[in-house]
């Protein structure tokens, strides 16, 4: 009995240590002071220009792969051939075509000689209806077997790749890839703060590395309506005309995107923290002698500075820019310079 009293006076006595432990804790946390430097927040008018790397990609792609399986007679183009919208480029084996056809004439001799004999009554309306039913499918049929064997190119462009050779078994792989080259395409990705102000129709400059002096227009053809929850950015499509064709698929360019003058606010690069394992960007400020976080995001980035915006991020806010790392929120702070 004697033990277990000792045991419950030693529990209790713990959690007594404890407690006043973290009261102890708090209260140091509450009363420490750190020492900071601040800046006063003060708009700027400033040229918005956003910059973007991509990927050129043909406007148009298409894998050539017929609907038929069978001896491949002749391929009529090689890698890097211009093609035009309705050019030859593949004959596939003609036996079922060459049968098809010779079923459907047979077929129709049937049915105009059944039409010449319905109108006098010399045969019934449910003969006519099964010839007339069973040539429509074999018309169907051979147009599919035609387009099927003599395969056509669907839109202009240059063969991009070939995969099968004359007289090879045609097994259901693609046997050409056929590109879109005078014009191409690009996807970009844009923060999310940006989505009011990106149009349809809106014009950028796109620049590559090959071509140091040229600068080559595009212009916004699509927005994507829905922003991606992990990146909080979203896409739009670029359609960029290329009739000199000196641009190609594959190619890596940057785009510049000008969204006119505004007025924002600018603040060291490094003011800026970010909690870790998250995408959330936020600041601290001097709050009448306590440190005040506040969320926000980043703009345009210039060289050390970079914009800023947020709700609770105001003009003429004192925005602590050393002695930042050390702060939680509420913590009190004393400021040691103030730079203009």
């Amino acid at each position: 009995m004697k033990n277990l009293f000792k045991i419950s006076l030693l529990a209790i006595m713990a959690v007594v240590i404890s407690a006043c432990g973290q009261k102890s804790a708090q209260k140091a946390e509450t009363e420490r002071v750190e020492l900071v430097e601040v800046i006063t927040l003060e708009k700027q008018k400033i040229a918005r220009q956003l910059e973007f790397s991509t990927t050129l990609q043909g406007y148009e792609n298409m894998n050539i792969s017929p609907s038929l399986t069978g001896n491949i007679e002749k391929i009529f183009v090689e890698v890097g051939s211009k093609v035009n919208q309705g050019q030859l480029l593949i004959r596939m084996d003609q036996n079922q075509l060459i049968t098809s056809k010779i079923n459907l004439a047979s077929v129709k001799t049937e049915l105009d000689r059944a039409t010449a004999l319905k109108e006098t009554g010399s045969v019934s309306q449910q003969t006519y209806d099964q010839l007339k039913a069973q040539y429509d499918q074999l018309k169907q049929n051979v147009e599919f077997l035609e387009t099927n064997t003599f395969v056509k190119a669907q839109f202009a462009g240059v063969i991009s790749a070939k995969n099968f050779e004359d007289g090879e078994m045609y097994t259901g792989a693609p046997i050409l890839a056929l590109t879109q080259i005078k014009t191409l395409k690009a996807l970009i990705s844009i923060p999310e703060i940006y989505f009011p102000l990106i149009q349809k129709g809106m014009k950028l400059v796109l620049r590559s590395e090959i071509y140091p002096e040229k600068a080559f227009d595009c212009v916004i053809e699509i927005v994507y309506p829905t922003i991606d929850p992990a990146t909080h950015t979203f896409q739009v499509k670029l359609k960029i005309p290329n009739s000199a064709e000196l641009l190609r698929p594959g190619m890596y360019v940057t785009t510049t995107l000008a969204l006119g003058e505004v007025d924002a606010l600018i603040a060291p690069y490094s003011a800026v923290l970010k909690l870790i394992g998250s995408n959330e960007r936020y600041l601290f400020v001097n709050d009448n002698g306590k440190a005040k976080r506040i969320s926000v995001k980043m703009g345009q980035r210039f060289d050390e500075n970079v914009e800023i915006m947020g709700d609770g991020i105001e003009d003429g806010m004192q925005l602590i820019v050393s002695g930042q790392g050390r702060l939680i929120d509420g913590v009190a702070v004393k400021v040691v310079n103030n730079q203009k």
